[in-house]
């Protein structure tokens, strides 16, 4: 089984950075909108519907299927053996805890698109401000596990 994803390696590689990339873009720039949606818009002025259609679209059209990509791609990459992922180091166990808490942070943002469509948002801009962070942290947790194998 895993002669055909060594051939395809490259490939996979390549697809699963792509894919990382649009994810993260997403991630950094959705909490950015909420802010914004936040401390400049209220329920049912002129800006409130803009910015829903933006961040429904962000969610919706890149970051929605650039998260499946990235899991679906990085698993194949997990059994790849020139990807050089063994289970008995440490480095796959603390990407693998950062790439769970980065796709929940993903699903938190979609449950705070929600809020923001039902009127019903409860958290300041500053909030967001600071949960913008989140995916930079982990960034930081995924790159240093597999770069440096920490």
């Amino acid at each position: 089984m895993t002669d055909w994803l060594a051939l395809i390696y490259p490939w996979t590689k390549s697809l699963h950075i792509m894919a990382v990339i649009a994810w993260m873009a997403g991630l950094f720039y959705l909490p950015r909108l909420y802010v914004y949606h936040a401390e400049r818009a209220t329920p049912g002025d002129a800006l409130d519907p803009t910015l829903q259609i933006m961040e429904s679209k962000l969610l919706r059209l890149i970051m929605n299927p650039s998260m499946i990509v990235t899991w679906v791609v990085g698993l194949l990459l997990l059994f790849t053996p020139q990807a050089g992922a063994h289970w008995t180091e440490i480095w796959v166990w603390t990407k693998g805890f950062a790439v769970v808490a980065m796709t929940w942070f993903h699903h938190w943002l979609g449950l705070r698109r929600k809020d923001f469509e039902g009127g019903e948002n409860a958290l300041s801009g500053r909030r967001y401000r600071l949960m913008n962070e989140v995916p930079t942290l982990l960034m930081i947790v995924i790159v240093l596990s597999v770069v440096v194998k920490w």
